[in-house]
């Protein structure tokens, strides 16, 4: 991974603090190229270890209901790369990664099934033992401020009903179902928007 994708650490002073013993998780954004005077460096590789980590630990539960679980999860182990056309973004407790997400931006490359002028939100994942503590939804709202950074009007992401705690979030923050996506090893997804501003 190293000297692949660029990353930049920023904190966001705009955090809930939810438990997490008392410590307020920090949102961390890697990016793979920005200009300025912003910091920047090649992604390590504890990083993209821990947000793979992180990725399998949250699709662990889900492992009987795709058709091909070898497949799914060497996918899923891949989240890192999504920082070559996007930005991810990790929840911390301390210094350790527990969560993350995909934001990809207006007119980059993404899946044919989403207009190319979305945003998207993709791969959003929460360890399993920070759950129940709002960092999905903090995860969410960050890619939400991207897209409304980037002017856009809508902001898109594909799902699966097998996500019975992540998409009733998506729906209670405003996301409707538009259309079907291609299953994903057996398992039926869709694609959801919400309307920005």
């Amino acid at each position: 991974m190293r000297g692949h994708a660029k990353v930049v650490r920023q904190r966001v002073a705009r955090m809930e603090q939810r438990g997490m013993r008392g410590q307020r998780p920090r949102i961390t954004q890697l990016h793979p190229d920005l200009q300025g005077s912003r910091r920047c460096c090649a992604i390590i590789p504890d990083d993209a270890d821990a947000i793979v980590r992180v990725a399998l630990a949250a699709f662990a539960q889900f492992e009987h209901d795709y058709s091909d679980w070898p497949l799914f999860t060497a996918n899923v182990a891949k989240m890192p790369l999504l920082a070559k056309t996007g930005e991810i973004i990790v929840a911390e407790n301390g210094d350790q990664i527990v969560g993350a997400v995909a934001y990809v931006g207006p007119q980059a490359p993404k899946p044919a099934f989403f207009d190319p002028s979305w945003p998207i939100i993709r791969m959003l994942v929460v360890d399993p033992s920070a759950r129940g503590k709002g960092i999905g939804r903090q995860l969410t709202e960050e890619c939400l401020r991207r897209a409304e950074r980037d002017q856009s009007p809508v902001i898109a992401l594909h799902t699966t009903t097998i996500m019975t705690v992540a998409l009733p979030m998506y729906l209670r923050m405003g996301f409707e179902k538009v259309h079907e996506a291609p299953d994903i090893s057996g398992v039926p997804y869709a694609v959801y928007v919400k309307s920005l501003g």
